[in-house]
């Protein structure tokens, strides 16, 4: 399963969404996109633009996940240092590794990060 996850800002707009997802590598070969579950209706209709599914995680799974990068504020809403990077891991299943680091669009709204595992 191939995963993009995703950080972002709640006015994040479409553009910054796709440019994140552009810079980590782009939405060929995805089966998901994943995020918080708080976050899941900002995500929804950027998914279905692309026919893609969205899954949403909760706080407890995502503080498992160690992440290469680490924000003080993400870890601190969110229990992991990038909810981009824990959310493509978690969701890509057990053995998940990402592909890179996460991306930031150039605004800062949005960072995404794609991981690849056996889910």
């Amino acid at each position: 399963m191939k995963v993009a996850g995703f950080g972002f800002r709640s006015a994040a707009s479409h553009a910054a969404l796709a440019e994140a997802l552009a810079l980590a590598g782009g939405a060929q070969g995805l089966t998901a996109l994943a995020t918080a579950q708080d976050k899941v209706a900002g995500l929804q209709a950027f998914a279905a633009g692309l026919g893609l599914p969205v899954i949403g995680l909760d706080r407890a799974v995502l503080e498992t996940i160690e992440t290469p990068t680490q924000s003080a504020r993400v870890k601190a809403r969110f229990g992991t240092g990038s909810l981009a990077e824990a959310a493509a891991l978690a969701a890509a299943g057990p053995g998940a590794r990402l592909k890179g680091k996460r991306c930031q669009s150039a605004d800062g709204a949005a960072t995404a990060a794609i991981a690849e595992g056996s889910a």
